[in-house]
C-alpha cells in the first residue's frame, strides 16, 4: 500500500533512494539544505536533493520552520539539520545512518569509517527522536569495506542498500521494530581542509585511508598538489592521480 512521504535530505548518495520512493509511495514534500555559495565565483549551489526534487517536480522546501504536514512517514536522511517537535510529533519519523550504531553517531560516519580503516560498517533505520542518532534501530545491515574503497565507493554501496532497507521497511513496518541501541557511543564530526594535510611522518596505510575518506593534500617542490587517489599495494601505498594548483587532474607519473 502506498505511504505519504515527507523527505528530508542534503547529499547526492541519498538521492536512488528517494527516487526509489518516490516511485513507490506519494510524496508530500522534499526538505534540504538552503542553495549556498560555492566555487570560485561562489555562486548560489542547490544540493544534490533539491536538484532532483525539482527534476520530478515535487514541492521543495528549505527552512525546517515552514515545515505543516501529516504525512504516514518522515524519511530523514543525511539532511543535517535538528528535528524539533514540530515536526517529530507530525508523524512517525525514521532516519537511515551508514554506521553500526550506537558506534559513529554525527555527521560523517562513512567519512570516518575509511579514516579509522574500519573493514566493516552498516547502514540502520532507525527512530528519529531528540537525541541526535540515538532512536530505536529497526533494520541494521552490514557492509564489508575494501582496503581500496574510496568514500565514493562506499556512498555508492550505501545508497543501494538504503533504498532497499526503505522499500522493504515502508512495505511493511510491522514487521521490523525498534530495538534500543546496545553497545560503546561513539561520534563523529564534520571534516575541512586542516584534516587534508598530510603529515608523511604517518604510516603508508595511515596516510592511505587519509586519502581515500577526506582527501590529501602537501607540498612537492613547492607547489600545492591534492593526492586525489591512492591504493594500497601490500603495505606499501601508490599515490595514483594527483592535482596540482591550478591544473587538471594527473596520473602521478
Amino acid at each position: 500500500m502506498k505511504k505519504q512521504l515527507v523527505l528530508m535530505g542534503t547529499n547526492d548518495w541519498v538521492v536512488p533512494m528517494f527516487d526509489r520512493a518516490a516511485n513507490e509511495h506519494d510524496i508530500v514534500a522534499v526538505f534540504t539544505r538552503a542553495p549556498k555559495p560555492a566555487g570560485r565565483k561562489m555562486e548560489l549551489q542547490k544540493s544534490p536533493v533539491h536538484i532532483w526534487a525539482e527534476q520530478r517536480g515535487l514541492p521543495i522546501y528549505t527552512n525546517i520552520n515552514e515545515y505543516n504536514f501529516k504525512p504516514d512517514f518522515i524519511v530523514v536522511a543525511s539532511y543535517g539539520v535538528i528535528l524539533r517537535d514540530n515536526v517529530l510529533n507530525a508523524a512517525p519519523t525514521i532516519n537511515l545512518h551508514p554506521s553500526k550504531l550506537p558506534m559513529y553517531r554525527g555527521p560523517s560516519p562513512m567519512r570516518t569509517a575509511l579514516l579509522n580503516g574500519d573493514t566493516t560498517t552498516a547502514v540502520c533505520l532507525m527512530d528519529v527522536g531528540p537525541v541526535v542518532d540515538a532512536g530505536d534501530v529497526h533494520m541494521c545491515r552490514d557492509i564489508n569495506i575494501d582496503i581500496n574503497y574510496t568514500n565514493d565507493d562506499l556512498e555508492r554501496i550505501v545508497s543501494e542498500i538504503c533504498a532497499d532497507m526503505l522499500s522493504d521497511y515502508l512495505s511493511d513496518p510491522d514487521k521490523y521494530p525498534g530495538i534500543p541501541q546496545i553497545g560503546e557511543i561513539s561520534h563523529t564530526r564534520k571534516y575541512n581542509n586542516d584534516d587534508t594535510i598530510i603529515d608523511w611522518n604517518k604510516t603508508d596505510l595511515q596516510i592511505h585511508n587519509q586519502v581515500r575518506a577526506i582527501g590529501g593534500r602537501t607540498k612537492i617542490n613547492g607547489i600545492d598538489v591534492k593526492i586525489l587517489n591512492t591504493k594500497m599495494n601490500g603495505d606499501k601505498m601508490e599515490i595514483v592521480t594527483v592535482q596540482p594548483a591550478g591544473k587538471k587532474p594527473m596520473d602521478w607519473k
